[in-house]
């Protein structure tokens, strides 16, 4: 009550000095009864005590300035405040019910969520924030509650499985109070409420359940196939109890190296074992309800694979050892050690020895160092390469096993030239040939240039011959492929502009131009000029030494061999010619008469030439 609010401030232009002009005086025309304005000061305060937030949170006042002191005749002006009342937390929360119901499978998983309450509170902001706890009920260590900060809500967890076989129902009573209660209105009440939850455990259909979530069992790499390892059990925690058969998932058992009994759940080894291989089997045992296949459960066994000694000793490494020219005796040339496979609980002990038969050598000794090394010694001096470049040394070593095992190394000793400090520099027994003739490099270079030499040889000679091969005529190719084809089919007897052939009987022909033997020819049309009638043989002769000569002359004829085709009959025949190309028309002077004395075979020609036209249409 009276409480300031705002002071609100009204100018006037008047002068002050004059008169009542601007003396302002103050009132509220809208906001009464909550609000009220000092007339002279224009302070608001509040006129109600108890002003509750949650009833009503905004006001809207309007207030008048007014000069002449308020008096009538006076000018006035308005303003509007809006005041908006903050919240207080002088509301406890309230569950809206005084109890809750939830039902939740056995099955649900440890985290899950079971139920969300929530207690109303009509505060708001910080003054709304709540905290939940479990105050009571036999489900304190099965559940757990939190708050979530966003909605303010409770959330009741699992935090232990469920087992509908062991307890059907809890009952949890959860009190739900202010984080931050406000000392001025505690008197109204306690700040916080409680309400009971009880949650219903329903039955279902569980798989089989393990005795032991891991079983551990041991095994000696020695057992023989078949021997027992151990035992796994399981049984169906529902009310039926229905019974279990076993079996291995074989991706954890990809060898099959154990089986197990589908009844009993005894697990026996179906093949020989070897720690060295795989020293931990860890496997997966499936469990499944006779009644219900689809419900399995899943048990793991590790199963330890048990050391014996069935490994011999060998060298820790590929040694390679060298030995200088100029070593002198007793010199330490090598330090070797062994390593095996097994592994023995009171730990390796290697024992070293040369072989009986290199007992006797005179070239080195062996000392055993007692810490699972040994040290090979020169016995002599003056190694050469040129006498011995390799020596092999048995070396017999054997572990401290039961029973123990020994194998036989053999160290491999190359003699090298060595510097000053005792450095290899070469190892070879080539080293001293070769200088006297040519190096392995020189030998290379040589050989790949006779490789170069031949192949070149080899390319000229294919080059050469493919030269002296013709280009056009082959001596098995049948003459007849040399026939120019000209793809026209003319146009018969009558037609002279296709193609002249005087050129295939006449001698005499005018040649404008040399053409190249081997390409296609282009055709020449030439006259045939008049001629005197001259011996054939020498008709024939000039012919050919006319060919001859136009051969040698012609700077365009390749330099081989050609086939020149001599197409010609002679001049002055008796005989003419018989062939249909030297007629003029198809009404040539001919008598053709004579066909039809030659007989039945002619009779067609003589049908078709010996009677004249009208006998083609008889």
């Amino acid at each position: 009550l009276r409480t300031s609010v705002v002071q609100v401030t009204a100018t006037d232009a008047d002068d002050p000095t004059y008169g009542n002009s601007a003396r302002v005086v103050y009132s509220i025309l809208q906001g009464q009864p909550y609000f009220s304005v000092e007339p002279k000061t224009g302070v608001i305060k509040t006129a109600l005590p108890n002003m509750d937030r949650e009833a009503k949170d905004q006001y809207l006042l309007v207030i008048q300035a007014k000069d002449m002191v308020g008096q009538n005749g006076g000018l006035s002006g308005t303003t509007s405040v809006t005041v908006t009342l903050t919240d207080v937390n002088d509301n406890p929360p309230r569950f809206p019910r005084r109890s809750y119901q939830y039902n939740v499978p056995e099955s649900l998983p440890v985290a899950s969520v079971v139920a969300r309450i929530k207690a109303a509170d009509a505060d708001i902001g910080a003054n709304a924030e709540m905290e939940y706890r479990i105050v009571d009920g036999d489900g304190l260590g099965i559940f757990k509650i939190s708050v979530d900060k966003e909605t303010q809500e409770g959330i009741i967890t699992i935090q232990k499985e469920l087992d509908f076989e062991a307890k059907t129902s809890y009952t949890l009573r959860i009190e739900a109070a202010n984080k931050d209660a406000d000392p001025r209105f505690l008197s109204l009440g306690p700040f916080s409420d409680t309400t009971t939850v009880k949650i219903i455990v329903e039955d279902v259909d569980e798989p089989p359940v393990f005795s032991s979530p891991l079983y551990p069992m041991e095994v000696s790499e020695a057992t023989q196939v078949g021997n027992i390892i151990g035992t796994v059990a399981a049984h169906d925690p529902d009310s039926s109890n229905s019974p279990v058969r076993y079996s291995i998932d074989r991706n954890t058992d990809l060898e099959r190296y154990f089986n197990i009994d589908a009844n009993s759940g005894v697990i026996t080894t179906a093949k020989s074992l070897d720690r060295e291989t795989n020293a931990i089997h860890n496997i997966t045992v499936l469990a499944m309800e006779s009644q219900n296949p689809s419900q399995v459960g899943r048990g793991y066994v590790a199963i330890t694979i048990l050391d014996i000694n069935d490994n011999a000793p060998e060298f820790a490494m590929d040694y390679e050892t060298t030995v200088c020219e100029n070593a002198q005796p007793g010199q330490v040339i090598q330090k070797i050690s062994a390593v095996d496979k097994d592994e023995p609980s009171n730990g390796h002990q290697f024992y070293f020895s040369l072989t009986t038969d290199a007992t006797n050598n005179h070239n080195f000794s062996l000392k055993d160092n007692k810490d699972n090394t040994a040290s090979i010694l020169t016995r002599r001096n003056g190694f050469r390469r040129q006498e011995q470049s390799v020596y092999y040394l048995p070396i017999f070593i054997v572990d401290s096993g039961s029973p123990s095992l020994s194998s036989t190394n053999t160290l491999t000793i190359r003699v090298c030239d060595c510097d000053a400090d005792g450095v290899a520099q070469t190892c070879n027994a080539e080293a001293y040939v070769l200088p006297a003739g040519l190096s392995t490099g020189a030998l290379i270079a040589i050989l790949a240039c006779v490789l170069t030499l031949l192949v070149l040889i080899l390319l000229i000679v294919t080059m050469r011959r493919r030269k002296k091969e013709p280009l056009i005529f082959d001596e098995e190719r049948d003459i007849r492929e040399n026939i120019v084809r000209y793809d026209d089919e003319g146009g018969g007897e009558e037609d002279t502009e296709a193609f002249d052939m005087a050129a295939l009987r006449n001698l005499n022909v005018i040649r404008d131009t040399k053409t190249r033997r081997d390409v296609t020819p282009e055709i020449q049309f030439l006259s045939r000029p008049a001629f005197k009638s001259i011996p054939d043989n020498v008709i024939f002769r000039e012919f050919i030494w006319e060919r001859l000569k136009e051969a040698d002359v012609d700077p365009g004829a390749p330099p081989y061999d050609s086939l020149q085709t001599y197409a010609f009959e002679g001049n002055g025949s008796v005989a003419e010619s018989l062939s249909s190309l030297d007629s003029i028309s198809s009404n040539s002077d001919q008598n053709y008469d004579y066909l039809s004395d030659w007989g039945p075979r002619f009779k067609r020609l003589a049908d078709m030439y010996g009677t004249g036209q009208e006998s083609l249409y008889s």
